[in-house]
């Protein structure tokens, strides 16, 4: 097999030049989902701390109001998906109700 085809095959471009940048691209991506997934980590032990001071209140794990927010600003900034995406980081971060 020849150098020039190799990069098709990892990327699916056509021409050592388009590989090149798709090659890049994807290592940015990859930098930035462990910054997305640092991020949610990082809510899931803030939503924690938010959970364990309510119930030690006498309050609810969960505030339904203060869902409905988060699931309007990321339906708002994002669409129809960011509202899936919103309702995947609630799970995550209290779990199912």
């Amino acid at each position: 097999m020849t150098t020039a085809t190799q990069p098709t095959e990892k990327t699916g471009a056509r021409t050592a030049e388009a590989a090149e940048t798709i090659t890049g691209a994807r290592e940015r991506i990859d930098a930035l989902d462990d910054r997305i997934i640092g991020l949610v980590q990082e809510r899931m032990a803030v939503s924690a701390v938010i959970q364990q001071e309510r119930i030690a209140s006498g309050g609810r794990r969960v505030n339904l109001s203060r869902e409905m927010e988060i699931l309007a600003r990321y339906r708002d900034a994002l669409g129809k998906a960011g509202t899936t995406l919103a309702m995947t980081l609630l799970e995550l971060c209290r779990g199912k109700v």
